[in-house]
């Protein structure tokens, strides 16, 4: 048997009603200020554009990792172990975790300049919304657009996000270490911290 109630759900009791969604995603929070969510999401357009466009203009730019990315798109075996040949043979001197992305976006895309360099501009992209999220908590929207911007401009970082070195996936870890911590701070399960 099948009841049918007129009362509103949990889900849109939190807010959750799919038109509404769209709503948030473009105002944000009730308590933020009108012109924060708009000047993130232009902020995120901008850095967008500044790591992407003209990104094949570095070519392969770090060709041990080209290679080592391109031997992972002909062997499985070399994608998980981070192999320089696809026999598997030689590794490269890093962890092989951050050639992943570059080895997923070639198997998708082929094995081409923009495809190597896409995964490290995109994490470029969300080194910026994770560094967003972690000074707004504390800071306001205002400081975290501002703390948003200086990391998009400055110019290490935008050699970094257009260049195939795992620095960029480093770069992005610490933004996510940072903003776990300030999480945890907030919560007060710190793990034993002072």
């Amino acid at each position: 048997m099948t009841a049918i109630s007129t009362q509103p759900g949990a889900a849109q009791a939190a807010g959750q009603v799919p038109g509404r969604r769209l709503a948030r995603l473009l105002r944000g929070r009730p308590d933020d200020p009108a012109w924060a969510r708009p000047a993130l999401l232009a902020l995120m357009l901008a850095t967008a554009l500044l790591y992407l466009v003209g990104l094949s203009r570095n070519g392969w730019a770090n060709e041990f990792y080209a290679g080592a990315a391109q031997a992972g798109t002909e062997s499985w075996k070399a994608f998980l172990f981070g192999s320089l040949d696809s026999s598997n043979f030689i590794t490269v001197d890093k962890p092989a975790g951050f050639l992943w992305p570059m080895e997923l976006s070639a198997r998708i895309f082929g094995v081409n300049y923009w495809s190597l360099l896409l995964p490290q501009a995109l994490a470029g992209v969300a080194t910026v919304g994770v560094l967003y999220a972690t000074v707004r908590r504390w800071f306001g929207p205002a400081a975290a657009i501002i703390a948003g911007a200086v990391m998009a401009l400055t110019p290490v970082a935008t050699l970094i996000f257009r260049f195939n070195d795992p620095d960029a996936f480093i770069t992005l870890m610490a933004a996510l270490a940072a903003y776990a911590g300030v999480r945890a701070l907030e919560s007060g399960r710190t793990g034993g911290w002072p």
